[in-house]
């Protein structure tokens, strides 16, 4: 009894790991079929373009520049290798560059991006059908954190390998591409601005009140109303595909281990583990346990460093004292600075962080009811993240400016003028 309740359950399993990899392939953009995977667990030749196919349309939507789906397999194939390689996955660049091997890897590949995070929400959230007016969430904070450090160049080195007049040239055309995506974002609200005045109470929703671009073209032009009825029955199709994939992805990640026990002894197995989502909780914690006890000595070590320091330099005279001064009303001057800048912001919460887009609705004054932010909310906020911005410019722009003056004393015959302030 034991043996046949074995061998059922075997063959329950077998039949639901077609299905499982059908509903991925259908929630992937131009998912191959299951017998593709098939082949590929066996590193068969031709599973390989299929795959490397997916994995170029996987990773071109998740990228910000994606790449163009017209590129010949071999430019497909190298891409995939550098995206891969830039994410932490270089087991690609043994493999030739017509791509016409690999498979099994690339279904190592495809896995190892499933399970590193929520790789389906992302790329529906990308193509998802938008209906409404939105507005992107606003990411100055990431915009405006600093990152790595410049190395520091002595003037010998830098010498006759800069030239500043190119330099020159690359600002402004850089300042001219900003004016005119300025320009353009203006034309766009202000075009976006008289939709919505001219459309003011057509839309069922009161709330709402008036119609979006997307619901006035559907007035405008049957045909595309057709066509939105078809990308909408797609973004179902892929939702409902992505539902069945997550109720049947315990399936799958059974046969990759199967795939896994295929791999010869010799290969490295790749830096994953699915279905281990249940002991990520543990090692969160034991991580945040050993990141409190390294803030702790670094915070006593760096209390012994302190008062070391303030014994050494307690006797250097009126010098060190007067450098300690200026150095505190800098601090102060710029607390200050920011005191102000937030208390012109009234206090408000900032609309960053990783919430989706707004939609734009146009209401009149004090008649917009329910959770939303208001345009004089997100103006306001955006002023006080400019101030706080214009702090940190005139910091930097002062740390240039030291930073040209020891360059052109490191030059014996060389006369330099200031810029002029701005």
């Amino acid at each position: 009894m034991g043996r046949r309740r074995h061998r059922a359950d075997r063959a329950g399993a077998a039949g639901a790991l077609p299905e499982a990899i059908a509903a991925l392939s259908r929630a992937l953009p131009a998912g191959p079929s299951p017998e593709t995977f098939r082949r590929a667990k066996f590193d068969r030749p031709e599973a390989a373009p299929a795959l490397w196919q997916l994995l170029f349309s996987v990773l071109s939507q998740l990228r910000a520049d994606s790449a163009s789906a017209s590129l010949s397999p071999e430019v497909q194939a190298r891409w995939v290798k550098s995206a891969l390689r830039s994410q932490g996955y270089p087991r690609l660049a043994q493999f030739p560059k017509d791509g016409s091997q690999g498979s099994r890897e690339l279904l190592l590949a495809l896995s190892w991006l499933l399970a590193g995070g929520a790789l389906l929400e992302r790329l529906l959230a990308q193509t998802c059908v938008r209906l409404g007016d939105e507005m992107p969430a606003c990411e100055c904070e990431a915009l405006a954190s600093p990152g790595r450090p410049a190395p520091r160049v002595e003037a010998d080195s830098c010498a006759g390998r800069v030239d500043v007049r190119h330099l020159q040239w690359l600002m402004g055309k850089l300042r001219f591409r900003w004016r005119s995506l300025m320009a353009s974002q203006q034309e766009q609200c202000a075009l976006l601005g008289k939709i919505h005045s001219y459309t003011h109470g057509c839309h069922s929703d009161r709330s709402l009140g008036h119609l979006s671009i997307t619901e006035t073209e559907l007035l405008r032009d049957p045909e595309y109303g057709r066509q939105l009825l078809q990308r909408l029955e797609r973004e179902n199709a892929r939702l409902e595909a992505a539902l069945e994939w997550r109720r049947r992805e315990p399936v799958f990640w059974q046969w990759m281990d199967t795939v896994l026990g295929a791999c010869p002894p010799e290969a490295s197995q790749p830096a994953f583990v699915p279905g281990a989502q249940e002991h990520r909780a543990d090692e969160l914690a034991l991580l945040a346990w050993e990141l409190r006890a390294l803030q702790e000595e670094l915070r006593a070590a760096a209390e012994a460093r302190r008062a070391a320091w303030a014994a050494r330099v307690r006797g250097q005279g009126p010098d060190w004292d007067a450098a300690q001064r200026a150095t505190q009303e800098a601090v102060a001057q710029e607390l200050a600075a920011l005191r102000q800048a937030w208390e012109r912001g009234g206090g408000l919460a900032q609309p960053h962080g990783p919430h989706g887009p707004h939609r734009l609705v146009r209401s009149e004054a004090g008649l917009l009811a329910g959770p939303g932010l208001r345009a004089a909310e997100v103006i306001g906020a955006l002023r006080s993240q400019e101030a706080c911005l214009e702090v940190t410019l005139c910091q930097l722009q002062g740390r240039c400016r030291q930073e040209l003056a020891r360059l052109a004393g490191a030059a014996p015959g060389l006369i330099w003028i200031p810029p002029p302030g701005r």
